[in-house]
């Protein structure tokens, strides 16, 4: 299985469960490998450079969606960024109940956080890093 580039977008109130979600990967149970480009620390400057640049080198963005998700303008950048530069794009329900997808998705789908809805994505991930 070759490993895919994906890039996590979410709200920084959401970072304890975007660091649950990129930790599955190394479970070995796990149906699904890929390498985090998600931004673990908010840049000081000059941030939304580095972030398409990332995101351009990302074969795919999973969005993780809460209730915190309207409020993170980073977030909703980085999603729009990802449907500009034609970047696949996923967003994940991480919250029971919150079922509001962010415009700047488009028409891309959102799923509950299952395994296999996960793996199903990666696997189609196309191309090589830009």
């Amino acid at each position: 299985m070759a490993t895919k580039v994906v890039f996590i977008a979410f709200a920084k109130e959401d970072e304890s469960t975007r660091n649950l979600f990129t930790g599955q990967r190394v479970n070995p149970s796990t149906p699904f490998e890929f390498t985090d480009m998600s931004v673990k620390e908010p840049y000081s400057s000059a941030w939304k450079e580095k972030v398409r640049t990332r995101i351009r080198r990302s074969h795919g963005v999973i969005a993780l969606i809460s209730s915190n998700t309207p409020a993170a303008t980073g977030q909703l950048w980085e999603i729009s960024c990802a449907i500009e530069e034609g970047v696949p794009v996923l967003g994940i329900w991480i919250e029971d109940g919150y079922r509001t997808k962010p415009r700047e998705m488009g028409s891309s789908p959102c799923k509950v956080w299952t395994w296999a809805g996960i793996a199903d994505f990666i696997d189609a991930l196309q191309g090589s890093n830009r």
